[in-house]
């Protein structure tokens, strides 16, 4: 079992930052972050692998960075230039599989933190 623990949610203005932090009982292969707004479908963010390899939704390319510190066992997420449509609950989440591609490959969550993005 794998325990994730949200936090760094918040309320900010328009072109503002954010840094989120997850902090994990263990890793597993691919750790990532998603986020889901109210009436929308969940949406896979950014995700690091194991082997430092990360990917973006091309909504957040250029804005949002993942990066893990593996002594602290904790996920991070940098979000810089944040808009109004980065307002979502954002949960970590951790996959055992080697290439996850679905948030249904994904067999671990945390609770969330909002974030807040107002104009």
């Amino acid at each position: 079992q794998v325990r994730l623990v949200e936090t760094g949610g918040g309320s900010v203005q328009a072109g503002g930052s954010l840094r989120l932090s997850c902090v994990a009982s263990a890793y597993r292969m691919c750790m990532g972050w998603f986020r889901q707004a109210p009436d929308k479908a969940r949406e896979r963010v950014a995700t690091i692998h194991s082997s430092g390899t990360t990917t973006y939704a091309e909504s957040v390319k250029g804005r949002f960075t993942i990066s893990r510190d593996n002594a602290k066992n904790t996920l991070y997420l940098r979000m810089n230039s944040l808009q109004p449509e980065d307002t979502a609950m954002y949960y970590c989440a951790a996959s055992s599989r080697f290439i996850p591609t679905t948030a249904a490959d994904f067999g671990y969550w945390g609770r969330g933190t909002q974030v807040t993005v107002s104009s």
